[in-house]
Formats: C-alpha cells, sequence, structure tokens
C-alpha cells in the first residue's frame, strides 16, 4: 500500500512539475480548488492522497477582477499573485457567458496575437519579458443562453488549443520542429433527471459531493480527440464539482495543461446573465 502512494504521488508529481505539461492519458489528474471569496482569489492544489481536500501541492492561483459587468482572471504560479509571476489569464464578455483564455508563451506560427489593449494591460502589470515573449488567444469558453429558463444544467462549449501527441508518428523532417496546436472542441454531458431525486445527475465518481450549478464534466466529440488518443465521447477530459463551499474538485486529462483546465473551472463561478 505505500508502494503504491508513493509511485501514485512521484508519478503526479512529475506531470504537475509543470502547468502547461498536458495531464496523463490512462488515468486523470485529481486535483481540487480552495475559494477565498473575501480575496476573490482561488488556488489550485495537486491531490497528494486519495482525500477529496487536504493539503495538497500548490500549483497555480487566480485572483478575480471586475470591470464593469465584465470579469478578468489573473493566474499566476505563485501564490501571493506577485507580479511576474503571472502565466495567463482570462476575461468574460458583459453577459459572463462568453470568455476568452490567454496564455504568456513564445508565438507559434499561426498563433492569433492579442489586441493592443491587451499587450497595454500586460506592460502595465510589468510581466517579465524573459518569462514569456506573447500573450496569446489560446481558446474560448462559452455557455449557451437560456432566455426561456428552461429547467436543465448550463451547457458549456470549449474549444482550445492543444499541443498533439507526443506519441503521435510524425514526418521525420519534422522531428525537430514545434509541434503547430490544434484545436480541442469539448462540450459538456449532459446529466440524465432522476425521478426519485428530482434532480439532474452524473456520475462524479464520488469526487462530487453537493449538488450545484457549476458541476460538469467536459468531453470531446466522437472522433474529435483521437489525435491526443482520446477514441470515444464517453472519456471525460476534465471534471469539475463542489466538495464543500469553497472547495471543488478539479480532475483533468491529457490533452489538456494544468493552466488550461484551472482556466476553463474558472468560468464556472459567479453567475450569468440570460443562462440560468
Amino acid at each position: 500500500m505505500h508502494l503504491y502512494f508513493d509511485s501514485y504521488v512521484i508519478c503526479y508529481l512529475v506531470y504537475a512539475s509543470n502547468s502547461s505539461q498536458p495531464g496523463p492519458r490512462d488515468a486523470p489528474m485529481q486535483c481540487f480548488i480552495k475559494r477565498n471569496k473575501k480575496k476573490s482569489t482561488f488556488h489550485l492544489y495537486l491531490s497528494l492522497t486519495q482525500a477529496l481536500t487536504g493539503q495538497g501541492k500548490f500549483l497555480l492561483a487566480a485572483r478575480r477582477n471586475r470591470c464593469g459587468f465584465r470579469m478578468e482572471y489573473i493566474i499566476s504560479t505563485q501564490g501571493d499573485l506577485s507580479h511576474g509571476s503571472h502565466v495567463g489569464k482570462l476575461k468574460s464578455n458583459f453577459t459572463r457567458t462568453k470568455f476568452t483564455v490567454y496564455d504568456w508563451q513564445p508565438q507559434y506560427e499561426g498563433a492569433k496575437v492579442s489586441s493592443s489593449r491587451c499587450r497595454r494591460w500586460l506592460a502595465s502589470k510589468q510581466i517579465n519579458p524573459l518569462a514569456s515573449s506573447g500573450i496569446v488567444d489560446i481558446g474560448e469558453v462559452s455557455y449557451e443562453y437560456n432566455l426561456l429558463k428552461s429547467r436543465g444544467p448550463r451547457r458549456i462549449h470549449c474549444s482550445i488549443q492543444c499541443p498533439a501527441d507526443e506519441g503521435t508518428a510524425i514526418d521525420p523532417e519534422e522531428a525537430n520542429q514545434p509541434s503547430s496546436p490544434s484545436s480541442l472542441v469539448l462540450y459538456n454531458k449532459l446529466p440524465r433527471w432522476h425521478e426519485h431525486l428530482q434532480c439532474w445527475c452524473l456520475n462524479f465518481h464520488g469526487r462530487v459531493m453537493v449538488a450545484s450549478v457549476k458541476n460538469f464534466q467536459l468531453i470531446a466529440p466522437a472522433g474529435t480527440g483521437e489525435p491526443w488518443g482520446v477514441q470515444d465521447d464517453e472519456t471525460v477530459i476534465l471534471q469539475f464539482g463542489k466538495v464543500e463551499d469553497d472547495v471543488f474538485t478539479m480532475d483533468y486529462r491529457q490533452p489538456l495543461s494544468a493552466f488550461q483546465a484551472f482556466a476553463i473551472c474558472l468560468t464556472s463561478f459567479g453567475s450569468k446573465l440570460a443562462c440560468e
């Protein structure tokens, strides 16, 4: 039993050492998020045991800033979100139903460079230019409008840039070239209505303890996940759910990284106009 625990910790620490490293393919990386409502901060930890919470290993932090009706989340590798440690940001539209994910990374061919306004924002925050050479739009997360207020869970659609699976065969001439990201499309797995409990249900395999509109599981449409080794639309790429009032589990796997999974989960916090 001790050998299993040690192997579990060592293996997962390897994946967690870099927030941009894709998660494992065969089993999800189990993490949890702690929210501080007063400070509008969120801290992501890697679970070092099979318990839903605990001390964990710190991975990332985020702070939410309100800009009128819009929301912005600054994501950092430091718990105090100090300048120079920022690795990305998340920005919503005014209804908070559509979010754009930005990553500070070296530019790649075909990347969508952010607007001059974002570059000015980057300069105003005094981001270390050695840490990253550009702020890049890497994806969007949107929530379907529910204007008729029909009963049911949120509907989520996500499109995010992910590097090709390292195990995929490539042309030898391209072996030394950096792989161009491909767009991974995800949508939420639809729950079933439980007549006895009178609620919508999903099987979170014991990782979620509290019913919440924030809870979700994301899957890839059949056939679209093959470049990353996802063979069917039953494989949950990312799941997020409530454990306590301010504690949430976050489990993700390849091709998502900790940063991408964290950014997607942050979109679930807060109310959304014309959505629920």
